[in-house]
């Protein structure tokens, strides 16, 4: 018998018990054009070599630019980019240039083409990992991260610490333009056997 507080949750909604890993950005760039939009489903895969998958739509200006390059960025935004996280979510960039309409700053990276966004905390440039069942049955992308960086005011020597910086707080989006950022640190300790 499952416990009193314990309810179920329509399937439709059951992505959102796990969803609250970080939004991430991610960008792409062929044959002079580019685009930046909002994923929530994105995760890393594996460590060494690294590698991430995330969930791009066959309606996105974002993935056709990408499967032409063979090269992405993901960029993990900060509350301070709560707005233009939304904005670029809900957005094409198919008619407009989302940079130059939002006065997106943008920095260039070392081994893609496309744009890394200023005021994220996080960056990591990819190669495309082709996989064209998995691509365009589930718009699940792979890509073999090539460089990271971080914001070392809240990110050093492999951990995160927001403290004092809830600015770059990372966001987590749960629905609906609705987001939540990380609390407070907790270390766990491995219980005695």
């Amino acid at each position: 018998m499952r416990p009193a507080h314990c309810r179920p949750v329509p399937l439709p909604k059951a992505y959102r018990l796990l969803n609250h890993g970080p939004t991430v950005l991610v960008s792409a760039a062929h044959n002079g054009q580019r685009n930046i939009m909002a994923a929530a489903w994105a995760m890393p895969l594996d460590f060494e070599p690294p590698k991430v998958a995330v969930v791009l739509d066959k309606s996105t200006w974002t993935r056709q630019l990408l499967e032409g390059s063979g090269t992405f960025v993901l960029q993990v935004p900060c509350v301070a980019q709560a707005d233009l996280v939304q904005t670029v979510g809900n957005t094409t960039g198919a008619e407009t240039d989302k940079f130059t309409r939002y006065g997106v700053q943008v920095f260039a990276g070392e081994h893609t083409e496309a744009p890394l966004l200023e005021g994220c905390v996080a960056w990591l440039e990819c190669r495309l990992l082709p996989e064209p069942h998995t691509q365009q049955t589930y718009d699940l992308f792979l890509g073999e991260v090539v460089a990271a960086y971080a914001d070392e005011r809240v990110f050093s020597e492999g951990h995160w610490h927001f403290e004092g910086q809830d600015a770059l707080r990372t966001l987590h989006h749960v629905a609906g333009g609705h987001f939540l950022t990380v609390g407070q640190p907790v270390v766990g300790k491995t219980l005695p056997l």
